[in-house]
């Protein structure tokens, strides 16, 4: 790995350290080289907070004083994951920022694609006479926002199927029963994966057959919205999706109301382009990222209409013989990885890549 390919990833690594924290805004690592020593790091705060290129110069001026910091950056490299901001938002510019100590060079991992910032941040620090070098570890970059990349670009959330099959392919059991199919052990993992996401969204057969919560409770996060597609009201209001753990949506076609933490959303033509009428009304709510839990109907249904950026898939070496049958999809695998006697499979949609 190249240098600055090295500072790039430590950029990306402290990203991740933010995310959770730091959405709807993307998480971005910042770091500062000095004569080939990091001098300062950072990576955005929690939303409404300092973002990573002020939290790294911060740590600058703690550390050196403010006259010798002004001396250390106008002779730094300045390391970031992400465009620097040019637009006044809940914190000002974090280009005028850099501008203001105009280190030696600025280099950034990827472009901001939002209309407020999209160049104009390489802009204005190249008019005031900072170089610049885009694209170190630019597929890592994007990947690291992604989320924020497709809200903005694709105007839906994120999209990431996950469910578990055995290894004849099977999803669940054909007399509608619950029966689970993966370990306990990757059942810490999905809570943790629900901690980072925005949604959560299973269909009317998963809810009445599996009674979930939908909630965080094996990993330390907030739970997200709950989604479930129900079109004519048949799952309880006593089931556990509904209760005060978090707030749930209902998609439907009889009712547009609120009760208490739940809100239910009539759409019109229930059937037409279901995955995609779901996506934009979640994108009006804000909503960045979403999980498709379930069921197998559900799943493909996403899958079919191309819906999709990420597919997480827990198998087993048992075999079930029938059942209902596991979707069928087609993507990029980009992580193989064993937890207990399941294989998680990762995979991508690569006919979205940007």
């Amino acid at each position: 790995m190249k240098e600055e390919e090295k500072y790039m990833q430590r950029c990306l690594d402290l990203a991740e350290i933010g995310r959770a924290e730091a959405r709807p805004n993307p998480s971005v690592g910042c770091l500062i080289l000095y004569d080939g020593k990091v001098i300062g790091e950072g990576y955005t705060s929690p939303y409404g907070g300092n973002h990573a290129e002020v939290n790294a110069v911060q740590a600058v001026l703690s550390t050196y004083g403010s006259q010798e910091a002004k001396r250390l950056l106008a002779a730094s490299e300045v390391y970031v994951s992400l465009e620097p901001c040019a637009h006044h938002g809940k914190t000002p510019p974090c280009a005028d920022l850099l501008v203001e100590y105009k280190p030696g060079k600025v280099i950034i991992g990827c472009l901001d694609p939002s209309e407020k910032v999209s160049g104009k941040g390489v802009e204005r620090l190249q008019r005031a006479g900072i170089p610049c070098e885009i694209g170190v570890l630019g597929e890592k970059a994007k990947w690291s926002v992604r989320r924020f990349m497709t809200q903005v670009t694709k105007s839906r959330p994120y999209v990431i199927l996950k469910w578990a099959e055995t290894a004849d392919g099977y999803f669940g059991s054909s007399d509608l029963q619950q029966k689970w199919i993966s370990n306990p052990a990757t059942k810490q993992w999905v809570h943790k994966w629900r901690s980072e996401e925005d949604a959560i969204l299973v269909g009317k057969n998963t809810a009445l057959i599996d009674n979930p919560s939908l909630t965080v409770r094996e990993w330390s996060g907030k739970n997200p919205l709950r989604v479930l597609v129900d079109k004519h009201l048949e799952v309880p209001l006593e089931y556990k999706i509904f209760d005060s753990a978090a707030e749930t949506l209902v998609f439907n076609a009889e009712r547009f109301d609120l009760k208490k933490n739940v809100r239910f959303i009539e759409l019109e033509n229930f059937d037409l382009y279901l995955p995609q009428n779901i996506l934009y009304q979640l994108y009006l709510l804000d909503v960045q990222s979403l999980i498709v839990e379930g069921g197998a109907k559900m799943l493909q249904s996403f899958i079919n209409a191309g819906m999709w950026d990420e597919a997480r898939i827990f198998s087993t070496p048992e075999k079930w013989g029938e059942g209902i049958k596991a979707p069928e999809i087609r993507g990029e695998v980009i992580e193989e990885s064993q937890i207990a006697d399941n294989t998680l499979t990762v995979m991508k949609n690569s006919a979205f890549d940007s």
